[in-house]
């Protein structure tokens, strides 16, 4: 191509597009604030006070039992301040000369100053309390969402909509490094609000309703902005969730190369920058309705709070209130002006706080639901037969069933292949042989018993599975074959799976040979190739020593000295367990004593492997087309 045809191609090349616009239906794309009222959205806070308080407690009771002790030395401390000070204004504002006002109002000043000191000490050990809280709390709900996730149904993963509300969910975990400050420091403000006000009633009750009227306007534009937030939030969900997986596969190291040598860098930054920008326009949108919002509610909070004032120094030039109370109003009603602003804060942020925990807890809650619970059998080794009857399944939001009517026996000793074109439902069948899915249709039985019936840890503790997209774990290279779960307590086993699979040298040759970190990522860690990752993967399955063992394209990867090793082990091992092998590689399905060939979800043909590459069926044009090159 010449330099004036890659001019003209570049000119006339069609803009990059933009990202797709992702738009849900169904139960989870109605947000769950759009038709709740403003009295039910403040209803939420004492609910959300009780979960945190219950959650908290789980964590460490000794903290939220210090922390709760806190309170009540705010609030005593409070009132005794008020009250000292309303005693010392006393003589500091009656006759004598300077020094003898200042002597009568040294006692109040003295418990003045020891009331202060008591209130912040307690917060200081209300600081230490939440400092023990937060981060086990963190913890436990980041472990809880991880573990909700490995443990759901394999199914839920295809359900429209799963992956963003683990998104939401993600928020709800993020919340708590703030809600146990923001719950302590409302609780803090409410004691000293209700003792201020008390005092503040004794002195005059006129004072505390204008008070409330002055605040109350923040508080209700603070849980509306609260509710604006959370509805960009929401709706920004499904795009900040295809951003972050973005994100991960054009920055990862793995995927570098292609990314530089397809020229992919510009798009992907485009990419990235035009669906953040789409986030802020949702975010820049909203703004006019806050400022609104922030400016009604000043507006309204500022002329009470000036008829708070005015009422005050009326009531005070007119005579109706002695200037010592008066005075000490004027103390009264800074301290509940400043609780009751702090309560308004901290009041919206537990609100805040509570929509993205309702999140969370609805995600593990549906979660749990989903978790496998099929019956309480346990299933023992030796696996000795695997039946399948009329077995039929399909993917939510499929119009066909991937598998379809699928009837095979499998006895142990016996090596199975499964092969056919991309999308005919070999895949799905090993998930059905393996328990992962369940049938919608038909059984699947171990033993002659229905899986539906069985514990699936009991069934998966049989199981070795090499899938045809496996992971590369950033462990060790002895958990990386182990997967954390050694049968004994030396090493030999697992160099017994590193030599089934020719990769001791490759081993011996790392830093650290079996303690080698594998991820060239962290520090001190080092990388495999594609081919060795791969045989790497067949080893954990060796290790497992499974009563059924399932190879989807195992050697995909690996040179011809190396597929060739791992088919001899496995015709090696096949005796003591039912093996499955998944392959396009028509030639290494004669390994097998059964060849079964699906398309469209069902099996065409079936049969040994002479028998289907003579029999001018599928098989055989497929081994034909296998050899045109």
């Amino acid at each position: 191509m010449t330099s004036a045809d890659t001019q003209e191609q570049q000119t006339t090349a069609p803009p990059p597009p933009p990202p797709a616009d992702i738009a849900y239906s169904g139960q989870y794309s109605v947000n769950p604030l759009a038709e709740v009222s403003f009295r039910r959205m403040c209803a939420q806070i004492p609910a959300v006070l009780g979960r945190i308080a219950r959650l908290s407690w789980r964590t460490d009771r000794r903290a939220v039992q210090l922390l709760l002790g806190c309170q009540v030395v705010t609030g005593v401390s409070a009132a005794v301040l008020l009250a000292a000070t309303a005693r010392a204004m006393e003589p500091v504002l009656g006759d004598g000369s300077a020094g003898e006002r200042l002597r009568g109002a040294v006692p109040a000043l003295l418990v003045v100053a020891l009331a202060a000191a008591l209130g912040r000490a307690a917060g200081a050990v209300a600081a230490y309390a939440e400092r023990r809280i937060t981060p086990r709390l963190t913890t436990e709900t980041d472990t809880a969402l991880v573990e909700a996730v490995c443990r759901v149904e394999a199914a839920a993963y295809a359900e429209e909509g799963f992956s963003d509300r683990h998104e939401a969910a993600e928020m709800g975990v993020i919340r708590t490094l703030v809600m146990v400050t923001d719950a302590q420091r409302f609780l803090s403000a409410l004691i000293r609000m209700v003792t201020a006000g008390g005092v503040l009633s004794v002195l005059n009750p006129v004072m505390l309703p204008l008070l409330l009227l002055a605040v109350l306007p923040a508080g209700v534009g603070a849980v509306l902005t609260a509710r604006v937030d959370y509805e960009i939030h929401y709706a920004n969900v499904a795009d900040r969730n295809v951003r972050g997986m973005m994100r991960w596969w054009a920055t990862t190291p793995k995927y570098g190369d292609e990314v530089r040598a397809n020229s992919m860098t510009d798009y992907l930054v485009y990419w990235y920058r035009a669906l953040s920008d789409r986030c802020d326009r949702r975010t820049l949108a909203a703004a006019p309705r806050t400022l609104r919002i922030a400016l009604l509610s000043s507006l309204a909070g500022g002329v009470f709070l000036v008829a708070t004032w005015a009422a005050l120094a009326w009531m005070a030039v007119t005579g109706r209130i002695a200037l010592a109370v008066a005075a000490t109003a004027v103390i009264a009603v800074q301290t509940t002006l400043a609780a009751l602003s702090q309560v308004v804060i901290n009041g919206a942020a537990v609100f805040h706080t509570s929509l993205y925990l309702s999140d969370m807890q609805a995600f593990l809650d549906d979660a749990a639901a989903r978790a496998p619970k099929r019956g309480p059998r346990e299933l023992t080794a030796p696996v000795e037969e695997i039946q399948l009857d009329e077995v039929v399944y399909q993917y939510p939001g499929k119009d066909k069933p991937a598998v379809d009517g699928v009837s095979l026996t499998l006895e142990r000793g016996q090596i199975l292949a499964i092969v056919g074109a991309n999308g005919s439902g070999k895949s799905t069948l090993t998930r059905l042989l393996t328990g992962i899915y369940l049938p919608d249709k038909g059984k699947v039985t171990w033993n002659g018993t229905d899986l539906a019936e069985v514990a699936p840890e009991t069934v998966w503790r049989c199981t070795g599975l090499v899938p045809q997209i496996f992971a590369q774990w950033p462990l060790r290279v002895r958990e990386n074959v182990t997967l954390g779960q050694p049968r004994t307590h030396d090493d030999t086993p697992v160099w017994e799976a590193i030599d089934a699979v020719g990769l001791r040298e490759a081993v011996e040759d790392l830093p650290a040979s079996l303690d080698t970190l594998l991820s060239r990522e962290v520090f001190g860690g080092s990388e495999l190739s594609g081919g060795q990752w791969q045989r790497i993967a067949c080893s954990r399955a060796l290790y497992r020593r499974p009563g059924l063992l399932i190879l989807d394209e195992p050697t995909s990867q690996m040179d011809p000295r190396g597929e060739h090793q791992i088919f001899e082990q496995i015709k090696d091992i096949a005796a003591d367990r039912i093996t499955i092998v998944v392959t396009h590689r028509l030639e290494n399905t004669k390994i097998a004593d059964r060849i079964i060939v699906m398309e469209h979800g069902r099996i065409a043909e079936h049969g040994t492997y002479d028998e289907l590459a003579y029999g001018g069926g599928l098989f055989a044009e497929l081994l034909a087309l296998s050899t045109d090159r």
